[in-house]
């Protein structure tokens, strides 16, 4: 069975390198729902969901993990106004991640407002 946690050089256990969906729920500054795919790789990760992209980096050690990452609109909504609508936003995150999974919460500063959130990653596959 493929498992989240792989093994670090110092023994430690850390997220394994793989593709993840992702459930990201806003609240306070803004409301909003966004489902997508992201791969994690090597303290890198990138993905996406219907309308923007994702990219950034992170560090793992021990079942914690921080790191920040930039949202980049790909394509307009039609009939909805997303919150992060046409700006780039960056966001810093924090939380834990387990066997298989992962979770974070943190803040997205947009424009003026700060806006938090908390996502859930699955883990699908090793990359």
């Amino acid at each position: 069975m493929t498992k989240c946690l792989g093994q670090a050089a110092a023994g430690a256990m850390t997220v394994t390198n793989g593709l993840y969906t992702i459930q990201i729920e806003m609240s306070d500054g803004g409301h909003g729902r966004a489902h997508g795919i992201i791969v994690l790789r090597d303290g890198k990760l990138a993905g996406g969901d219907s309308y923007f992209y994702y990219t950034g980096s992170y560090t793992a050690e021990r079942g914690k993990w921080r790191g920040e990452l930039a949202t980049h609109e790909h394509t307009k909504s039609a009939g909805a106004r997303p919150l992060f609508g046409g700006r780039e936003v960056t966001c810093g995150f924090s939380g834990s991640y387990s066997a298989d999974g992962a979770q974070v919460q943190g803040t997205a500063l947009v424009g003026k407002t700060s806006v938090l959130f908390h996502a859930r990653l699955q883990f699908l596959s090793e990359f």
